[in-house]
């Protein structure tokens, strides 16, 4: 009767030949916390200035109101003091949204430089981490073929 060849145990022989190098799949996770790091700190640092600035703008507005919702002696300062709020907070969106551009432009900007900078550097450990693996791959290649 013939014997069956044991599968796994020819499988585990040969994935044991060749070497697995955890170091590079460690390099590749820190490299993305760090990554991720980086981007949480922009976002969150993009809230802080959107709420001072929503703030801001709130404060500015409930005192405009403020003022326009004074008692006042003659109906035809009713409709001066609206027709100030509105032309004021015209004025006053201008400069708030200016300041919400600017965030969101700063915003991307460090995103898009965190993003390169971020290739380069996965681009580099990887180019290692094959290096790496070639030359395990060819040194147990040799060693497999001398046995």
């Amino acid at each position: 009767m013939a014997k069956t060849q044991d599968m796994s145990a020819m499988f585990k022989d040969v994935m044991g030949s060749f070497p697995v190098d955890t170091a590079s799949m460690e390099d590749a996770f820190k490299t993305a916390t760090s990554l991720n790091e980086k981007l949480s700190s922009v976002a969150i640092d993009a809230a802080e200035k959107s709420t001072e600035i929503s703030s801001k703008w709130t404060k500015e507005t409930l005192a405009k109101i403020s003022d326009m919702s004074k008692a006042k002696s003659e109906p035809a300062d009713y409709a001066k003091a609206m027709t100030d709020f509105a032309s004021s907070y015209a004025e006053v969106t201008a400069e708030h949204m200016a300041a919400f551009a600017e965030v969101a432009k700063k915003v991307q900007m460090d995103t898009v430089e965190l993003m390169m900078a971020a290739g380069k550097d996965m681009s580099e450990d990887a180019s290692a981490a094959v290096k790496k693996a070639t030359g395990d791959m060819t040194a147990a290649a040799k060693k497999a073929a001398a046995k």
